[in-house]
């Protein structure tokens, strides 16, 4: 989302998704590191699909661990609340860490260069060695589709498909969003997945509408959910999909599996 990371963004205390097995992930690079929290459900060591979760502004989380236990910021992101409904026996998910050495300020300039690009895949090549991945979804949200399309425009060889939230269309004082984005390079499969009543003035419908018919991508119009609360570009608005969460990832999930483009979600 592009609000700084306050209350609503926080870990929370009674997290549902730390129910699932959880570990952080850290690959060593050349000063710094790159991390992710890996969640799957109990019981496989193994795993056909994995979902890299790029959450929105400001996308750092700070990932750590602590006696034992994972320690993050932007717990309220749609995507990182919502992780758990994209488990089941062969599909787990990573949420994205910015760099280390980029958790003063993680520009969107950065996340076009080769070095970012380099660090995802050196990141994502580890859990899938671990985990034995076969298959690679690159899901992004708010300014978080930044990193996303970026990081998947830059290694095809790992990414098959793209996922783009409440895409960031209009650029801001962060930087020019999508806006400039370069989609004759994009080989992976997109599919751009947006609430009709998003009310942030940077991710409007309108535009995913435009986008759509752009890039000749497919368009899933998610509506209803709620109650709203806080700031028009927070996490729990209807930029941040609130009520309608498990739907939307359900039917983003059916897209990874099955190719087939879901149904519009009302509720």
């Amino acid at each position: 989302m592009l609000a700084a990371a306050g209350v609503a963004c926080a870990q929370p205390a009674d997290d549902p998704n730390l129910d699932k097995p959880t570990a952080v992930v850290t690959v060593p690079r050349d000063g710094y590191t790159i991390s992710a929290l890996v969640t799957h459900a109990p019981g496989p060591t193994a795993f056909k699909y994995a979902v890299a979760l790029f959450p929105g502004y400001p996308g750092i989380m700070r990932l750590r661990e602590e006696g034992g236990q994972p320690r993050f910021a932007m717990g309220g992101n749609f995507l990182v609340r919502s992780r758990r409904f994209w488990l089941d026996e062969e599909t787990l998910v990573a949420v994205v860490d910015a760099p280390s050495d980029q958790w003063g300020s993680f520009a969107q300039f950065f996340r076009e260069t080769g070095r970012y690009g380099a660090d995802v895949a050196a990141l994502l090549t580890e859990i899938g060695r671990r985990y034995k991945v076969e298959d690679w979804t690159l899901v992004g949200t708010s300014e978080g589709s930044v990193s996303a399309f970026q990081a998947a425009r830059m290694n095809p060889q790992l990414a098959r498909r793209v996922i783009l939230t409440s895409s960031l269309f209009r650029p801001g004082r962060p930087g020019p969003g999508l806006s400039v984005a370069r989609w004759d390079e994009l080989k992976p499969r997109l599919l751009w997945v947006h609430h009709k009543d998003d009310p942030c003035a940077y991710t409007a419908y309108r535009d995913a509408v435009a986008y759509a018919e752009k890039t000749r991508a497919p368009l899933v119009t998610v509506s209803g959910g709620g109650p709203a609360r806080g700031e028009p570009c927070e996490a729990f608005s209807q930029h941040g999909f609130v009520g309608v969460e498990q739907e939307t990832v359900l039917a983003m999930r059916s897209w990874v599996k099955t190719g087939a483009v879901p149904a519009d979600i009302a509720r």
